[in-house]
């Protein structure tokens, strides 16, 4: 416990009962945050799909429907990782939805 809690402010580092919660409610946050994070990435991605879109022209509720529409099995990860680094292929996906 001690080593886990090891590099934290005051007693929480070196006092076993403190550092006995600290560590436990720390664990209680990294369970917790690996489900956040999912959560967070995707509200990151659907910004990026959505500010690239709208610079073409859509939003990005239109786009998803027609990308679905057309079957484009293309996640919201590799639409978002082309708009930020590779726009004319992104630019090439709004116009073959469109």
């Amino acid at each position: 416990v001690l080593k886990l809690a090891k590099g934290n402010f005051g007693s929480r580092g070196n006092v076993w009962t403190v550092a006995k919660n600290t560590v436990e409610k720390g664990l209680q946050y990294a369970y917790a945050h690996r489900q956040l994070k999912k959560r967070t990435f995707r509200s990151l991605w659907i910004t990026r799909i959505n500010a690239a879109v709208r610079m073409q022209g859509m939003t990005y509720s239109e786009f998803m429907g027609k990308i679905n529409a057309k079957g484009l099995q293309l996640n919201r990860k590799v639409l978002a990782d082309l708009a930020m680094n590779e726009p004319q292929a992104f630019e090439a996906i709004v116009k073959a939805v469109k």
